[in-house]
């Protein structure tokens, strides 16, 4: 994935008033010096030729203390534009995702963005995007042609190529050796399915950022993803329409209600009336719990990096076992064992990551010993009763 690093800038300065050279300083929340950049090409045209300086006004947020970002940026350029246009809500972004909740259309205008894109032979593809840093750009030194623009272009369509390469080949290390889709699948052949994924995501995600939502970022996203969308609606297969009807016709349908026989087993009825699997419920809670004596005790400014993934992957944890255990909570019958053993096993690592972030933090004296004791038998409870679920569902036939 790209490095984003716009809410961790301070101030930062690009030049390139040497014509093929891009050079620049990035003062980052959390390092002691400033990020070096030397990058081969030229911005596009309205920052070519031309020192930019920028400053971020907000509140920054420090870079994690593991983050390897190189401090020589060597590499070569992407787009860098300071008129880079997008659309940006009037009001503040909870109210707006609340409007859109209740299928409301925020107020939105059009506006200028800094768009700073490069490829960096340690980092692979590092963004800062922003339309509230304050900017002030000299006048030119040179001026770019047509032709050198093109030739720009082209450098930066370049990096993007090269670095979309990298994610494919992500996704088709793991294809090799996938089994046949109609043969027995393992636990095994599932977490190496779940991983090509993630893959995929990773790379859907990063074209979604760089192109936007239009109908010709469409074209590019799946020209680049490997769809055909028109073969896939001439095909024998279902179409589009007739999909949409099935989704609309089971909404219509009452949801299956789960057995009687097993509640509080398979599943529980949460105040809400939600089903849920008792294990998730009970890891959901908890880690609502414990964020909430996080912020108590720590607040949100001082919180360190450990304290961090402790409470993010034990949230994390009750996520990926609500996406293991839904379909069992529900009544909707059982996936394929393997394949909830290696949703579980999924669980597992995250929970195994919160229980080093919060070992990692208990020296700290960040909270209470009494927090940090409870905190550590409730996700060793958890971690053993996934175990057992795991044991379970391999037993079974």
């Amino acid at each position: 994935m790209a490095w984003r690093i716009h809410d961790s800038v301070i101030r930062g300065e690009i030049d390139n008033r040497v014509k093929g050279r891009v050079r620049g300083k990035v003062w980052l929340d959390g390092l002691t010096e400033p990020v070096t950049l030397d990058l081969k090409g030229n911005a596009c045209p309205d920052l070519a030729g031309c020192l930019l300086q920028f400053n971020n006004p907000l509140k920054t947020i420090p870079m994690r203390t593991d983050a390897h970002l190189h401090p020589i940026q060597n590499g070569q350029i992407g787009d860098l534009t300071a008129s880079r246009k997008v659309r940006v809500y009037d009001v503040p972004l909870e109210q707006a995702f609340e409007m859109i909740g209740r299928k409301e259309k925020p107020p939105e205008h059009m506006a200028n963005c800094l768009y700073l894109e490069w490829f960096s032979e340690a980092n692979g593809r590092v963004v800062i995007e922003s339309t509230d840093y304050t900017l002030d750009i000299s006048a030119p030194s040179w001026r770019m042609s047509a032709e050198e623009d093109e030739q720009r272009a082209g450098q930066a369509a370049a990096g993007f190529s090269g670095f979309m390469q990298t994610l494919s080949e992500a996704i088709e290390t793991q294809q090799r050796g996938q089994k046949d889709p109609e043969a027995a699948w393992n636990e095994h052949d599932y977490e190496r399915f779940m991983k090509e994924c993630d893959a995929r995501t990773d790379k859907y995600m990063e074209l979604l950022e760089k192109y936007g939502e239009s109908d010709e970022a469409e074209a590019k996203i799946a020209k680049e993803m490997g769809w055909d969308r028109e073969e896939e609606d001439d095909d024998d297969g279902v179409s589009v329409e007739e999909i949409n009807r099935i989704c609309e016709e089971a909404l219509d349908e009452p949801p299956p209600e789960p057995d009687p026989a097993r509640e509080g087993i398979d599943w529980i009825r949460t105040k809400h009336g939600d089903l849920r699997h008792p294990l998730q419920h009970r890891c959901f809670e908890s880690a609502m719990k414990f964020r909430r004596q996080c912020d108590k005790f720590v607040p949100k400014e001082s919180q360190d990096d450990d304290l961090g993934q402790f409470v993010f992957e034990f949230q994390t944890t009750s996520v990926k076992l609500g996406g293991a255990l839904s379909c069992v909570a529900q009544g909707l019958g059982h996936r394929d064992n393997a394949f909830t053993v290696a949703y579980l096993k999924r669980a597992l690592d995250h929970l195994h990551k919160a229980q080093a972030g919060l070992e990692a933090t208990a020296p700290k004296n960040l909270l209470p010993e009494k927090t940090v004791s409870e905190a550590r038998k409730e996700l060793f409870e958890i971690r053993e009763g996934i175990l057992r679920l795991m044991d379970e569902f391999r037993g079974r036939k």
